[in-house]
């Protein structure tokens, strides 16, 4: 009897051991210090796809992601079923504002993964700042700038618990997207500046409770736990290998560059893999998923029923108790048929009361009440019955049809539509369904609903009862002013012209709407031309109004490089200067044609507003200035047009001017100049070029004589 029990449980040990899958290749060693090591990762020579998944067991116990030189703490791999993401969690150092104040040993260097397939997890991570005073920016080497203001109301030490809310020397915001790289720069109170140790961390929302966590005894840590997901790239040859066994189509696996977030669906910068239902193992792995037993599966989907397991598969079967019930109900007969009648009635009737409850939950969550309420606060131009049936837009947008695309942005993807009377309009479509679009969306609409300008551009109604929200506009059929710019051959005067509707449309919002308006994100991309090349500002996501005595706003650091006033950006305070500022660089872009920043080699990047106001004071005005310009424009109204630029362009915004002082000073330039030549808005193809000397002389030479910039994409 002993020697039977022991056959017994030696098979049923066999039994487990055939179910546990390989999670690395061949002998490779499985774990560091408790901590599993999946492949691609893998520790030993043959055990990793390449140096990024590198792990070194230091000490036998620690394991080091090698090449980021990161303490490992965990690593999973995607899980499509529970909605995650390949993750591996690591310790990340904090990142301290001062050597003299933070004392030594402390981290100062920005933070890098880039040429990884790595990224720091937009879901799971928090940017936090601890200080008093400060403004904590984290820039992630792209034109996108995150960061957070602490303050404190009496001058204190940091003590061990705070709620983190900006008031009380702690705050925090969320990262960016797939975000590789970043460094972290301080704009501290300069009055209180002193013997102070300020510093800022990425790390794991997951772990940081601001109530609970003990911020005295971080600094002293020095780290704090962050979580990247991970992939293999696209074009990688164990990509490749995949594809040639066939794992994406294959019964036990499946690949994709989709997020398997289900909050948070997006494309990912690589591909992930993962074993389907009924399957275990490593899908990175050649026959890395093996079959299992979905009976003996504790959370099998029977729900109290038989599970059959037949040929690899299940079946879930009905007991003798539930086929007894289900003769009773075929003997039933009218019964049962009548029975259908009144489910069928009741079914309707739940159906039509869940899309209303469905709809009224949408109108709340897309910010419906906070529009009522702001609508309320003040009069509006807004026809508050003008309300979009979903469907009439989604025909009008042929099923919002990618090839109806017209622009994507940061508040959502805008597609050209054709309305049911045959009105062309332009529908925006919130990207992200979360609570911080939702106040930007219901700002949009309120800063609309009370412009009544014709270079301002129209809204038409709203839809609000969906799952993501949608604005209506009129359609503005030319495109940007930054591609006319680049595409086509802008004559002189329609140069002046777009300049100054665009100052006399900022001019009303700053001082002539009912509320004073800031737009906070004035640049080419977001002035639109109409029909006949009228321009049109748009894009009023980030705007903001005041009351009629606020002469600023403090907010969070927001806007696009070469674009951002470099007195806010410190002050984190916004004001009518800000956007002066902003126009300043589109005056610029409309003189010399360039771009507002260029890429000059080596990631090194040129900011037009700096350039200019360099060439200005090197009086090399002329050398910068588009031939266009140069050939059709007069001397006298080019400079006083680029004094104009050089004004806005003041690093001190008290000297600006106003924008409608801007706008005076561009009507004075047009009539000073009064072109009597025809205004042509068809693109050309530039032959020949006209450029000034110093001394006001010109010179004819062709193109092939002129060394172009190579400008950035970024923008």
């Amino acid at each position: 009897m002993f020697q039977i029990l022991l056959l017994l449980g030696s098979l049923l040990l066999h039994k487990q051991a055939s179910l546990a899958a390989p999670l690395v290749k061949g002998n490779c060693t499985q774990t560091c210090g408790g901590i599993a090591i999946p492949f691609p990762f893998g520790i030993g020579t043959g055990c990793f796809l390449d140096e990024w998944y590198k792990i070194v067991c230091q000490d036998g116990t620690i394991p080091i992601l090698n090449k980021a030189n990161l303490k490992v703490l965990k690593i999973s791999l995607p899980d499509e079923q529970g909605g995650t993401n390949g993750m591996i969690s690591v310790s990340l150092p904090i990142i301290f504002s001062s050597n003299v104040s933070c004392g030594g040993n402390r981290s100062f260097a920005p933070v890098s993964l880039k040429g990884s397939q790595f990224i720091f997890s937009v879901s799971r991570n928090v940017f936090a700042a601890v200080g008093c005073n400060i403004c904590a920016l984290l820039d992630d080497t792209k034109s996108a700038i995150i960061g957070c203001q602490s303050k404190c109301q009496k001058q204190h030490n940091i003590v061990s618990k705070m709620n983190c809310s900006g008031s009380d020397g702690c705050c925090h915001t969320t990262i960016t997207s797939d975000l590789q790289a970043f460094s972290v720069t301080f704009r501290p109170d300069i009055k209180t500046a002193k013997n102070k140790c300020d510093y800022a961390f990425l790390g794991d929302r997951s772990q940081f409770t601001p109530s609970t966590t003990d911020f005295i005894e971080l600094e002293a840590r020095g780290h704090f736990p962050a979580v990247l997901e991970w992939g293999i790239a696209n074009s990688s040859q164990a990509a490749l290998e995949i594809y040639k066994y066939g794992f994406i189509s294959d019964d036990s696996y499946n690949c994709s560059t989709v997020s398997f977030n289900l909050g948070y669906r997006k494309v990912m910068p690589f591909l992930q893999c993962f074993c389907r239902w009924g399957f275990t193992g490593n899908p990175y792995i050649k026959h890395g998923c093996e079959d299992v037993d979905e009976c003996q599966d504790p959370t099998n989907r029977c729900h109290g029923r038989k599970c059959v397991n037949r040929r690899g598969s299940y079946d879930c079967v009905e007991g003798s108790k539930t086929i007894k019930f289900l003769l009773i109900g075929m003997g039933a007969g009218l019964g049962a048929l009548f029975l259908l009648l009144l489910l069928w009635l009741l079914y309707n009737f739940m159906k039509k009361r869940k899309q209303i409850k469905l709809k009224e939950r949408h109108f709340k969550e897309n910010g419906g009440l906070l529009l009522q309420q702001q609508l309320c606060s003040f009069e509006t131009n807004v026809d508050k019955n003008k309300l979009f049936n979903f469907k009439d837009l989604e025909r009008a947008t042929d099923n919002f049809n990618k090839n109806r695309i017209l622009g994507q942005g940061a508040q959502g993807t805008v597609y050209k539509g054709m309305l049911a009377d045959g009105g062309i309009v332009a529908i925006k479509k919130s990207k992200a369904i979360d609570k911080g679009k939702v106040e930007q969306f219901i700002n949009e609409i309120a800063i609309l609903s009370q412009i009544n300008h014709r270079n301002v551009v129209k809204l038409l109604g709203c839809c609000l009862e969906t799952e993501s929200p949608l604005l209506v506009y009129e359609f503005i059929p030319n495109g940007t002013l930054f591609q006319y710019l680049r595409d086509s051959l802008v004559s002189w005067d329609t140069r002046l012209r777009i300049a100054t509707e665009v100052a006399g449309a900022l001019s009303y919002l700053h001082s002539s709407a009912s509320i004073p308006i800031y737009h906070r994100d004035i640049k080419s991309i977001n002035i639109l031309l109409d029909d006949k090349y009228r321009a049109i500002v748009a894009d009023f996501g980030t705007s903001k109004s005041l009351s009629l005595y606020q002469t600023h706003v403090t907010t969070a650091v927001q806007g696009t490089f070469g674009y951002l006033d470099p007195e806010y950006f410190q002050s984190c305070q916004f004001t009518d200067k800000s956007d002066v500022y902003s126009f300043g660089v589109v005056l610029v872009e409309l003189l010399t044609g360039r771009k507002p920043v260029s890429l000059l080699g080596d990631e090194d990047q040129r900011n037009l507003a700096s350039y200019f106001l360099l060439s200005m004071d090197d009086n090399c005005l002329f050398d910068i200035v588009d031939d266009q310009v140069l050939k059709e424009g007069k001397k006298e109204g080019i400079v006083t047009f680029a004094n104009l630029a050089r004004g806005c362009l003041n690093l001190h915004g008290k000297m600006r001017p106003t924008m409608k002082e801007v706008a005076s000073e561009l009507e004075r330039i047009r009539k000073l100049e009064n072109p009597a030549m025809k205004h042509d808005h068809t693109p050309k193809r530039r032959e020949t070029s006209m450029r000034w000397d110093s001394a006001g002389s010109a010179d004819i030479i062709t193109m092939s004589d002129v060394q172009p910039l190579m400008y950035s994409d970024s923008m």
